[in-house]
């Protein structure tokens, strides 16, 4: 039985994980107690698809995802993922593995495309690089969208402190990394790929107080998400020159969001409108909150249907536009996990399910 199911059938007595039960699975324990007893209602959704599991075994490796649309043939749409323990993973929307790229202990990644890279347009990819856990760095690569595979660019200097999430932000000509440090320290990096060896230069500090991990950027609006874990879900202004003042959206207080609070994902719509996604890792669900007005929009939870559900997610990510005839109208991916009897893997849903079920634009 999946933990989504002992949630849904048994006491909240028994789903309080001890330190030991989540050390033994590779996870962090939050606090002795209750966790979710006042978690509110969630709807169900399943997943539509699924990639094959990571390489190593046994172990909390499978950590986030990253999704790159094709507009001219949808459906050759590819998804990067992360093993933290060995290194970069590409699937196609059917599951495959497309390529790996051994990269060591590289934690989340994001991606953006039309980035200028050794002179040429292309699809620019960064992780957050843990291989030395005294000193971030951002691993550049560069995705060949015919081949599916990735060629390293280099690494730059993310500041002192060990790497944990990593997002991307556009603004005009200029590229952006955000990489967040464990210990809730939120770095921005301006980087240049454009010539032979990759550049970064350190453009201010962000801070949160505790250990922090999962982040997205809203392109449109210039604003940055970041999940503090047992706190709650922040937005900064995204912008070189703006505000370093933090506003929290939800609080991670077993209620909507329960701890930990791990990845972060966007769904843009029109000029303004649209959700931020976040993973309430504690209850195995998630939760949308409209962009808008930082209002509480809906929880759901991807359960066992004909492909497994997903459990314990760290990293999501979030696209929207067609990828094919199994998600016409865009793509969630989630990290389980909890991938039955095998490695850890991702899930993949359909958005439009996500969207009917809660009720929501889409």
């Amino acid at each position: 039985m999946t933990n989504a199911g002992l949630f849904r059938r048994l006491p909240v007595v028994v789903m309080v994980m001890t330190l030991a039960s989540c050390a033994a699975a590779g996870k962090r324990a939050a606090p002795i107690g209750v966790r979710i007893a006042n978690a509110t209602h969630a709807v169900d959704v399943t997943a539509r698809g699924e990639t094959a599991p990571v390489g190593t075994p046994n172990a909390d490796a499978a950590d986030d995802p990253a999704i790159w649309r094709n507009a001219a043939d949808p459906a050759q749409s590819l998804i990067v993922g992360t093993d933290k323990k060995a290194g970069l993973y590409v699937y196609g929307l059917d599951g495959k593995t497309r390529d790996f790229l051994d990269a060591g202990r590289v934690n989340n990644v994001d991606l953006r495309d039309g980035v200028t890279i050794n002179g040429q347009s292309g699809i620019l990819v960064v992780a957050s690089d843990r291989n030395d856990a005294a000193n971030a760095n951002i691993a550049l690569f560069r995705l060949d969208p015919g081949t599916a595979k990735l060629a390293a660019l280099g690494k730059v200097d993310g500041g002192r402190g060990e790497a944990y999430g990593i997002c991307l932000y556009r603004e005009g000509t200029a590229t952006y990394a955000f990489i967040v440090l464990k210990d809730g320290t939120v770095n921005q990096i301006a980087l240049d790929a454009s010539g032979a060896t990759p550049t970064g230069r350190m453009v201010r500090t962000l801070k949160l107080g505790t250990q922090s991990e999962g982040c997205a950027v809203d392109d449109r609006t210039g604003i940055l998400y970041v999940a503090e874990e047992d706190v709650g879900l922040w937005r900064f202004d995204a912008r070189a020159t703006g505000s370093t003042g933090a506003t929290k959206i939800a609080a991670a207080d077993g209620g909507n969001l329960v701890m930990d609070a791990e990845g972060v994902a966007i769904a843009p719509i029109g000029t303004r409108d649209g959700y931020v996604l976040v993973s309430s890792q504690g209850d195995n669900a998630y939760v949308a909150y409209r962009l808008t007005d930082d209002s509480y929009a809906g929880r759901f939870r991807v359960i066992n249907g004909k492909i497994g559900g997903s459990e314990e997610t760290d990293g999501i990510d979030l696209m929207l536009g067609n990828f094919g005839p199994d998600y016409p109208g865009g793509l969630f991916v989630a990290q389980d996990g909890h991938n039955a009897t095998a490695a850890q893997n991702f899930k993949l849903v359909a958005w439009d399910d996500i969207a009917r079920a809660l009720g929501i634009a889409h």
